[in-house]
Order: structure tokens, then C-alpha cells, then sequence
């Protein structure tokens, strides 16, 4: 491997940061694609809606193969290592496509559609159709986050955001092409993001082989299947109930004294938030390939750094242009438009503290002590509830204010918890090395 720990300047910190954070602001603009595609066909809300349904199934399922990225950039060392990842993630992959295939195929699907994402009757075999065809994302999804992982380590993030761009050029055209020859259903949508994932895999695999033949050598390290597992598994189940916060947060807010106006205003102050966190969903790669010989500069360029999307929010929130954003190109109506901003105010805190816990996850994953990330995403569960069930039945007429509080809340608490860890871990460590 190449030695990439070497000093850095604040240029080359923001070469390897800044394309990290488009690349995965860009990913954002894959579901604007397909949806613009598929608004486009008959009776789109029926069609839009079977996608939606297919999408959030496989999102939940997905999780489990998105951490490979994180995996591979920590622990692989050399060639011998990223084989046995790479047997591993076939191996998660194999189990994946065979529950998807029982899902598939048997009489468990309707019932899942049904019952769990309140899909009508008439809904289900096209939800079951377009959910086959993106199960093979999965398999293309390993495969790319393994890779990328080794661009990464690499230090060759502009590869990412350029295969991104690919990627979305790919899946306009073939967007384009559906419209033109008059094949819009909710399948459409499905195929749509496959050759995306396709064409970012093949980039993915011939650029991290490269790299893997030019600076890895065949055998350097003994990574043990214990320690794969130890990472991984932590993980996994830190995104999984990631993703279960929102559906929470929205069983709730259904329970406010305007049900349509409290979870609309959420939804539309969420996906806001999100697309300015996006930006910093690789923090934690900052700690993890250049903070152990470059600390001071990496924490001198991040904080500032860390602000923006805050910033964002507070010019949002506070100045004639939010209005303007919400009801031009949001296209929400005044009403929502105003109780949005409401609800945008209380996400500022999410926006300040996200970034610093994604950089502390960094340290757990660079120490692989997954499992203390794991407890404090419990933590800010546990948070989110408990302060959700208790603003809700206190103040009603808060309405989406309340997911935005608690969501807030739970972030904040899973800074403090990860900081405490983070504080103790690097004390222990300091003792070790003067103990040797």
C-alpha cells in the first residue's frame, strides 16, 4: 500500500473531502430521475406509488450491503484481506437474494405489502414485479461499495463523483428513451436505477482493481473472520435503525391535532435537511485514511467546514429567501410552506451536531469499536421516542415541530454518548502506550 498518512495540506484535505461530499450529494438527484420519469406515465400516482412501496422494502434490505464501503476502506490492508472481505460479502449477498427470492415467490409478499406498507390489493403485483428487478441492484451494490472502498483508501475520491455523474447521465438517457417509446410504469422506475448501479459498478471495479494490483501487495495482515465480523454486524444494525427513526417519528405525528399538515411539513422539512447533510455522509472517511498523522489539520479544516449546512438552514429559516424556496421551487402551497419553516428552525440543532457525530463514528471505526456506535444510535432512540410519545401528548398543536424536537434531541444525545466514548477509548489508548 502506498503510504497516503503522510502530512497534508488544507488543498489536498479538501481534494479528498469535498469530492466525497458531492458524490454523495449527487446520488440525491437518482430519485428526482426516476420520479420525473415515472409522474410521466398513465395514472402516475398509482404507478409512483407501487415504486415507493418496492423502494422502501429494498432499502431496508439494501442496508445491510451499503456498510461494505465502510468495511472494506477500515479493515482491508492488502490483497489477502480483501479476499476474504470480498468471500464474506458474497456470502451476505447469497442470503440476501435468497430471502428476497422467498419474498418473492411465496404467499409472504402480498401480506408484507399489505400489511406493513398499507399497499391496496390491486397494488401488489406490480409492486412484486418491480421489486424483482431491483433486488439485482443488490448484487451490483456489493460489488461497487467493496471497490469503492479501496478508491477511498486510496485517496482517490474525485473517481467517485465521477462515476456518480456517469451514473446520472446514464439514467437520464435511459429515462428519456422509456418517455420516448412510451414505457412508463413502476418497473421503469426499477430498471432506471439498475443501469445506474450497473455503470457505477463496472466503473467502480475497473478503477479499485487497478489500484488494488498497483498498491497492495499479496499478503501483509491476518485479518480474522471474528474481526470482520465484530465490525460489521455493529454496523449494520447502526443503519438499520437508522432507517427505522423516520417510520417512528411518522406513526407519532399521526396522533397531532392536523395529521395531513404535521407529517407533510415534517416530510418536506426532512428531505431538506437531508440533502444538506448529505453533503457530509463520508465524514467519518476523514478519520478513518488522514487523521491519525494529520489531527490538527483535520479538525482545524472540518470545523468550519462543519457549519455549513447549519448556516444553510439559518438563511433558510430566517431571511425572505426561504419563502421564496419553499413555495417556487418546493412548490408548496403558503400554508405548508410557512409551518415547514417552523418545523425547519428545530432541525438546525440535527444540522450542528450530525457532522461531529459521523466524524467521532470515524474514530470507533478506525479502532474498530463498532459496538459503542451501535450503543449510542440506541441511545438516540431510545431519545427520539421517549421525547415523541411525551410532545405529542403535551403539546399536539405542535404538529410536525415535534418530529423535528425529537429527531434533534436523539442527535444530540448520540453526540454526547459518542463523545464520552470517544474521550475514554483515546484515554485507554494513551495509558496502553506509556504501559509498553
Amino acid at each position: 500500500m502506498s503510504n497516503h498518512n503522510s502530512s497534508f495540506t488544507y488543498r489536498q484535505l479538501a481534494a479528498f473531502f469535498i469530492p466525497l461530499g458531492f458524490s454523495a450529494s449527487l446520488t440525491s438527484i437518482t430519485h428526482v430521475i426516476i420520479n420525473g420519469t415515472l409522474s410521466r406515465g398513465e395514472d402516475a400516482a398509482f404507478i409512483i406509488a407501487c415504486y415507493a412501496v418496492a423502494f422502501s422494502l429494498f432499502g431496508i434490505i439494501e442496508r445491510p450491503i451499503i456498510v461494505f464501503r465502510q468495511t472494506c476502506s477500515a479493515l482491508v490492508k492488502d490483497l489477502k484481506s480483501f479476499k476474504q472481505l470480498n468471500h464474506f460479502m458474497m456470502l451476505v449477498i447469497g442470503v440476501l437474494i435468497g430471502f428476497c427470492m422467498i419474498l418473492s415467490f411465496t404467499p409472504i409478499e402480498g401480506w408484507v405489502y399489505i400489511q406493513l406498507f398499507n399497499a391496496n390489493e390491486n397494488m401488489v403485483t406490480t409492486i412484486s414485479r418491480t421489486f424483482k428487478v431491483i433486488t439485482l441492484v443488490i448484487i451490483f451494490s456489493g460489488i461497487r461499495g467493496i471497490y469503492q472502498g479501496i478508491i477511498i483508501n486510496q485517496l482517490e475520491t474525485k473517481w467517485l463523483s465521477i462515476m456518480v455523474v456517469i451514473r446520472l447521465c446514464a439514467m437520464f438517457l435511459a429515462s428519456y428513451l422509456f418517455v420516448i417509446f412510451g414505457y412508463v410504469t413502476s418497473m421503469t422506475g426499477a430498471m432506471i436505477f439498475l443501469i445506474g448501479m450497473m455503470i457505477e459498478c463496472v466503473i467502480s471495479v475497473w478503477k479499485g482493481h487497478s489500484l488494488l494490483k498497483e498498491h497492495y501487495q499479496e499478503d501483509q495482515s491476518d485479518l480474522k473472520k471474528t474481526e470482520i465480523l465484530n465490525f460489521y454486524f455493529p454496523l449494520v444494525f447502526y443503519f438499520l435503525i437508522q432507517t427505522m427513526l423516520i417510520p417512528v417519528i411518522y406513526v407519532f405525528l399521526s396522533k397531532s391535532n392536523e395529521i395531513e399538515l404535521s407529517i407533510a411539513s415534517f416530510a418536506l422539512a426532512f428531505s431538506i435537511t437531508q440533502m444538506l447533510l448529505s453533503f457530509f455522509m463520508y465524514t467519518h472517511q476523514l478519520v478513518l485514511q488522514l487523521f491519525e498523522k494529520n489531527q490538527q489539520k483535520v479538525i482545524t479544516f472540518f470545523t468550519p467546514v462543519s457549519l455549513l449546512p447549519a448556516l444553510s438552514l439559518i438563511i433558510l429559516c430566517y431571511t425572505p429567501a426561504g419563502l421564496y424556496f419553499m413555495e417556487t421551487l418546493m412548490g408548496a402551497d403558503k400554508n405548508l410552506a410557512v409551518e415547514t419553516l417552523v418545523v425547519l428552525k428545530f432541525f438546525i440543532i440535527k444540522t450542528l451536531v450530525f457532522p461531529w457525530v459521523d466524524f467521532l463514528n470515524g474514530f470507533l471505526m478506525l479502532r474498530r469499536k463498532t459496538r459503542r456506535m451501535l450503543a449510542a444510535q440506541l441511545a438516540n432512540m431510545a431519545v427520539v421516542f421517549i421525547a415523541l410519545f411525551a410532545l405529542v401528548a403535551s403539546f399536539p398543536y405542535l404538529n410536525g415541530v415535534n418530529g423535528a424536537l425529537a429527531a434533534s434531541l436523539g442527535e444530540l444525545t448520540g453526540l454526547i454518548i459518542v463523545s464520552f466514548i470517544v474521550y475514554h477509548a483515546a484515554k485507554q489508548d494513551k495509558l496502553m502506550k506509556n504501559v509498553q
